[in-house]
């Protein structure tokens, strides 16, 4: 057992503000020269790479709809051992789950690991009425940690003032710091949420800006003193890496493709797999790569230079064709699709999909899903098993061929036609809901056995030629 610090950053509801706090106090807290590691609950990627851009350090996703308790506690405790402080964003309030008991809320994380947690409330509109919201989360669960507040959206220095008595006066709980109603606070959002920060050229700017605001109006050492006092983490085996497998996978990253797990990368990296980004606006053509991983991302805001880029939509085309295997999900499938439409603009896409996807003004498909295996297609999933995943998109398909091969039945969400998702041709599996790669039923390991056959199948090939 070994005890490092770390902090559970909750509130009482969403858009309270952690997000841009997390982002300040991992840019902070760097600053100082220390190593930080966040994590995210739940299934996000957008926040998670806007913590790996504060805190210089992969940021990780703890969910207990796509994981086991024993996965969350060991990957938490695996990369908060290299670390000098971990910072865990929750997601909605402390209380918000799926069930009535809230088994998978953010609560139930916190008291999973053991975690002290600092309340993020937003106080528009608030002054004596902040005492019993704190004394009620307080009291709700007792084996909840409460260890401090921070105030956001304080009105003022007088609101302020008031706020911090009212706490000190019923409650014992400390305010770790006052943030004041900011426009510089803000980051602009677009219809997925957050845009992400791969994407934003005065990304870092902007962090430096959130980090200077949050310096000066949180207690940085007062935090740190509360992270001091979280639990010992279990000692948690280091994974050691494969040696080199000899496969090169490809893997979409640029403005219009960036949403991955990092333990998912982790787990590729560590079964010996060569990693090739691959730019899908620039790039000409595929390099010499095993297989390819086209991940979620907004690709409609880059309809025009996907459409433009015709030779290596032609080319993604003719090795899909040829038995390249090919793992694609949400933004992938859409640039998989023959045509993405958004308002007035339309664009060409690689065309193996066979239907037309088409932008809306409102959520299609969002939130958790759960998958039943019908076919078991080119990553050799038995059949009858069921997939937790989940899906966000704001897209949906039409002209879809009737007589098409899906991998999977839709038993919630939405999935490709509202009863399916998962396309399947050749060695291509493309779906809208996202799943989780690393883990005993993850997608990671039949994908590298695929790429390993193909390899070997054209290996042989040229061989005989």
């Amino acid at each position: 057992m070994k005890c490092m610090p770390f902090l559970y950053l909750s509130a009482a509801h969403k858009s309270s503000g952690k997000t841009t706090v997390t982002l300040g106090l991992c840019r902070a807290l760097h600053r100082r020269g220390l190593k930080v590691q966040a994590y995210k609950k739940g299934p996000d990627y957008i926040d998670p790479i806007w913590h790996t851009q504060a805190s210089r350090q992969p940021c990780y996703n703890l969910d207990f709809n796509l994981m086991r308790q024993r996965e969350i506690v060991d990957l938490h405790a695996r990369h908060l051992a290299h670390a000098d402080i971990g910072l865990i964003e929750g997601n909605k309030g402390l209380y918000d789950g799926m069930d009535l008991l809230c088994g998978n809320s953010n609560a139930a994380l916190a008291k999973l690991l053991g975690a002290p947690v600092v309340l993020i409330l937003d106080t528009i509109g608030m002054t004596r009425g902040i005492a019993p919201l704190l004394l009620g989360y307080q009291a709700f669960d007792p084996e909840v940690n409460i260890a401090g507040v921070i105030l956001n959206k304080v009105g003022g220095p007088r609101h302020e003032a008031k706020l911090r008595e009212v706490v000190a006066h019923y409650t014992r709980i400390p305010v770790l710091g006052a943030i004041h109603k900011n426009d510089k606070l803000a980051i602009v959002e677009r219809h997925l949420g957050l845009i992400p920060g791969n994407e934003v050229g005065e990304a870092e700017a902007q962090i430096d800006t959130i980090a200077d605001i949050i310096t000066a109006q949180v207690d940085i050492d007062a935090l740190l003193a509360v992270a001091a006092t979280a639990p010992a983490t279990a000692h948690a085996y280091p994974v050691e890496a494969s040696l080199s497998s000899g496969l090169r996978v490809g893997v979409a990253m640029d403005r219009a493709f960036g949403f991955y797990y990092n333990e998912d990368l982790d787990s590729l990296r560590q079964a010996g797999v060569e990693l090739v980004p691959i730019d899908t606006l620039r790039q000409t053509a595929l390099p010499a790569i095993d297989a390819l991983i086209v991940g979620g991302g907004f690709p409609e805001a880059y309809i025009s230079e996907l459409t433009a880029n015709a030779p290596l939509r032609a080319d993604i085309r003719h090795k899909i064709d040829a038995g390249l295997p090919v793992y694609a999900e949400c933004g992938g499938l859409m640039y998989l699709s023959r045509s993405i439409r958004w308002n007035d603009t339309f664009g060409t896409m690689v065309g193996i999909v066979p239907g037309d996807c088409v932008m809306g003004a409102r959520p299609v498909g969002r939130g958790y899903a759960s998958l039943r295996q019908i076919a078991p297609g080119p990553l050799g999933m038995a059949k009858a098993e069921v997939i937790q995943a989940h899906e966000f998109h704001y897209s949906h398909l039409e002209n879809l061929a009737p007589d098409i091969a899906f991998a999977y039945a839709v038993e919630r969400g939405h999935g490709m036609d509202g009863a399916h998702d998962g396309y399947i041709y050749k060695n291509l599996l493309a779906s809208y809901c996202h799943r989780r790669g690393s883990g005993e039923h993850g997608w990671i390991t039949p994908f590298i056995d695929l790429a390993r056959k193909h390899a070997k199948a054209r290996q042989t090939s040229r061989l005989a030629a």
